[in-house]
């Protein structure tokens, strides 16, 4: 299949991030969200990290001016200018409530060969393929934030995804310079599934005093090598976002494991979630 339209559903950090990085590629991109202050953030976010790389971002020999990367995008709040998207991307909140209410409008909007590919953190890629008629399209793509510098993307193989719809996916990252692993289908994956552990107990040893933030992200990251430290990488992420992934993991497996940290729900319920509000456990005065 010749991909040349796409559309991303979901302009928060990571469909930003999906969007830019698509772009950069050379896809035509339709971003979508209900809110078009949200939108509004997106482009000038878009701008503005564009910028921060060099001026610039690499796609193949090609150097793509961040003024081309954003005039390859358009956004909108209106769901039907997804009818000629040849891949849909959605990237909407951790919640069932909220995605299970979606799939069924692509369905009826979107090309009969039209993939949708979730970005879903925890929620199972079959159980959100069985509310689509066109299950062996509905495939995982976990993009790992910031998405225009990770070069490697979790892909989610559900139970009635096509080798088809796989190969398609695997074309596209190609394309974006990222390479795939392919996991499959389970609550939280792989990534997720081991990493909110981590995040959490990280979130309960700061709850009990045993040691301050920083003193916990230099363990992990002077001793097993890290980029960045639990509590660093939930800021990345946003607390929200760990929040309702913890949530989704807990109601998936019956497992008390996955209970939330109750430090993180008061952090979420004042509004504290990492960069994205410039304040987490750390400061980010650049938000």
């Amino acid at each position: 299949m010749s991909i040349k339209r796409i559309g991303v559903l979901g302009a928060g950090v990571i469909g930003t991030g999906v969007a830019q990085s698509l772009a950069q590629s050379g896809y035509s991109v339709i971003l979508i969200d209900n809110d078009e202050t949200v939108l509004e953030h997106a482009l000038k976010n878009i701008a503005q990290k564009s910028r921060l790389h060099k001026l610039f971002a690499k796609a193949g020999n090609e150097i793509v001016d961040p003024e081309v990367i954003l005039q390859r995008i358009q956004t909108s709040s209106d769901y039907n200018v997804l009818s000629d998207a040849e891949i849909v991307i959605e990237n909407v909140t951790e919640k069932w409530e909220v995605k299970k209410k979606i799939y069924p409008q692509l369905d009826a909007i979107c090309l009969p060969h039209c993939i949708f590919a979730s970005n879903t953190s925890a929620i199972p890629i079959t159980q959100i393929a069985a509310l689509t008629h066109r299950p062996d399209q509905v495939v995982g793509i976990h993009f790992m934030n910031p998405v225009p510098l990770k070069s490697v993307v979790e892909v989610i193989r559900g139970f009635y995804t096509s080798d088809e719809t796989l190969q398609v996916v695997k074309d596209l990252l190609t394309n974006m310079k990222k390479d795939e692993i392919v996991v499959n289908d389970s609550p939280g994956f792989v990534s997720n599934r081991v990493m909110m552990l981590m995040i959490n107990e990280a979130i309960f040893v700061l709850q009990d005093q045993i040691a301050p933030v920083e003193d916990i992200d230099k363990l992990f990251k002077l001793c097993f090598g890290h980029t960045m430290g639990p509590l660093e990488t939930a800021d990345l992420i946003g607390l929200d976002t760990i929040l309702y992934t913890l949530e989704v993991l807990f109601e998936q497996f019956n497992d008390t494991k996955y209970r939330p940290c109750p430090l993180l729900k008061k952090m979420v319920n004042a509004g504290l979630l990492g960069e994205k509000t410039g304040q987490g456990f750390y400061s980010h005065y650049h938000v």
